[in-house]
């Protein structure tokens, strides 16, 4: 029997759902609770800070009024040369002294990164539709603009995999849906909506949702090593994003910028590309103090205050019906998360209820 399709069908629906088959519970089973608790507590806190930070950060370097760079792709750029650079750096750091530093050894080959390359095109766009989203949306509504992933998720499952998605995790899909459409709804009667803006969040979404699946296939082409993938992806983007600067005449905009000699400019910029490296590192470093699902349910709650945080800090005034909005779209996403994580507990306890369970409340 050829098991091959079976398993690309176990790693793409890994992907889609988020599952991990990596357990950390008999490493943190022998740490005091105090300890671990702690533990927790600062890598959570850590992913907060970081995540927030880059999303502010970003907000001011793609449309601040008193930067005025009209450079979205160039931003993105710098921000994945940053992130390459450091890779090789303690690439190089992990050589030089080893024990010291932690991290595989890269070098550039040209056959990797071609078989990379489809999941750098994804990247690419998944990165670039970001930003391009949160330019043109304030970031109040950054969250519910790219609230669609799970949804995607769904979609993809059944488009890619034909596997389908039970009622209860349909209807939680059904009030992201309809907190989202209720979020435009607002931001219009508010004369704050841009379709622009809310186009790219869309497109994110989806981006998001391909890159989940295309890195667990691109994987065994780094050798399992997410930290050569996410070399490899920056390389491969920082070659692709030049063109794009070339044809979208940013080079000439940037030439003509009035702040590209100031030190406070390119720190802030370094910055970002610094907050973009740690993401990745902070993320996987929740996922391990804690596990996948608490990871998503962080991520939720992490957008919540983001929201609170970002109506204070630019001291809007929202109405009723948009807080509603964005908490459908939380609640939703909280509920997915839970209604995925309770089916996945179920079938490892009883592996022969899964078809049942289709057939009774399959979609």
């Amino acid at each position: 029997m050829n098991r091959a399709p079976l398993k690309r069908s176990r790693i793409l629906r890994m992907a889609l759902t988020g599952a991990s088959a990596v357990s950390e519970e008999a490493e943190s089973g022998n740490k005091p609770f105090l300890l671990r608790a702690l533990q927790i507590a600062l890598v959570v806190s850590l992913y907060w800070v970081t995540s927030i930070s880059m999303v502010f950060l970003n907000k001011y370097l793609l449309d601040s009024p008193s930067l005025q760079l009209d450079t979205p792709i160039f931003v993105t750029f710098y921000q994945c040369l940053v992130t390459s650079l450091l890779c090789k750096g303690l690439s190089t750091l992990a050589t030089c002294c080893p024990g010291m530093v932690d991290f595989p050894t890269l070098n550039l080959d040209l056959k990797v990164a071609r078989s990379v390359l489809p999941l750098s095109v994804v990247f690419i766009g998944m990165i670039t539709f970001n930003n391009l989203c949160l330019k043109y949306v304030g970031v109040p509504f950054y969250n519910v603009g790219r609230s669609l992933t799970t949804v995607f998720n769904v979609l993809l499952s059944y488009l890619l995999l034909k596997q389908t998605t039970s009622f209860y995790a349909l209807l939680t899909c059904g009030v992201i849906i309809g907190g989202f459409w209720l979020g435009i709804d607002q931001e219009g009667a508010e004369g704050t909506l841009s379709l622009t803006g809310t186009i790219f969040g869309v497109l994110a979404s989806l981006c998001v949702s391909l890159n989940a699946i295309y890195t667990k296939k691109v994987l065994p082409a780094v050798d399992h090593s997410i930290w050569r993938l996410t070399f490899y992806n920056n390389v491969n983007a920082c070659v692709l994003f030049l063109p794009l600067m070339i044809v979208l005449g940013e080079l000439r905009a940037l030439l003509a910028f009035a702040h590209l000699s100031s030190a406070h400019f390119w720190l802030m910029m370094t910055l970002g590309g610094l907050f973009g490296f740690a993401i990745g590192y902070v993320t996987g470093l929740q996922i391990k103090f804690t596990s996948p699902l608490t990871h998503n349910v962080s991520g939720t709650a992490k957008a919540c205050a983001q929201t609170v945080l970002a109506v204070l800090y630019y001291e809007e005034i929202k109405s009723f019906l948009w807080w509603t909005s964005n908490l459908m779209v939380l609640g939703g996403s909280s509920a997915y998360t839970w209604v995925r994580g309770w089916e996945m507990q179920k079938t490892q306890e009883d592996p022969s209820s899964k078809d049942g369970e289709k057939s009774a409340i399959g979609v």
